[in-house]
């Protein structure tokens, strides 16, 4: 193993943690979406499935950001998803603007044998770093979300390219 003396400096974007993160993610993300098209899955879909699996209804909003995804574009993608039957749509219980949005039965059962895939393909990703390290990068994140959840959005952010 080489000291750090001995170690060439690293760029800008191989030490900064929003580049990382972006990277880590999209490096395993498109692994697993390839995946998640042979099975009959845009990426958009997938990540919308898996975002209402398993939870209480959210809103329309919430689902666009855990999805990194335009809100309008969300809309859309509902629309062809509830003529499927994979998703419904629900009026809020007090606030008439909000729309909430759960998975279906049909769409649960969709996406149930995908969810396994992705579950194994986290544990070959995660395999390296062993259980415990790999739980403590998980909790890290999410306390990382949570603590800049109410951060202001930037609108270019959710684009996909």
């Amino acid at each position: 193993m080489a000291s750090t003396a001995s170690r060439k400096p690293l760029r800008f974007v191989e030490d900064y943690l929003p580049a990382l993160l972006a990277q880590a993610s999209q490096l395993i993300s498109s692994e697993f979406h390839v995946v998640a098209r042979q099975h009959g899955f845009s990426v958009s879909e997938w990540r919308v499935m898996a975002s209402l699996a398993g939870g209480d209804p959210i809103s329309i909003g919430q689902l666009a950001q855990v999805t990194v995804t335009k809100q309008p574009t969300v809309t859309r993608l509902l629309d062809r998803m509830e003529s499927k039957g994979q998703v419904e749509r629900l009026p809020h219980g007090s606030d008439r603007r909000i729309t909430l949005v759960r998975i279906t039965r049909k769409g649960a059962k969709t996406v149930e044998h995908l969810m396994d895939l992705a579950r194994e393909h986290e544990r070959r990703v995660l395999e390296p770093f062993g259980l415990l390290r790999a739980e403590e990068l998980k909790t890290t994140l999410r306390q990382m979300i949570e603590l800049h959840a109410r951060a202001p959005q930037d609108s270019d952010e959710s684009e996909e390219e």
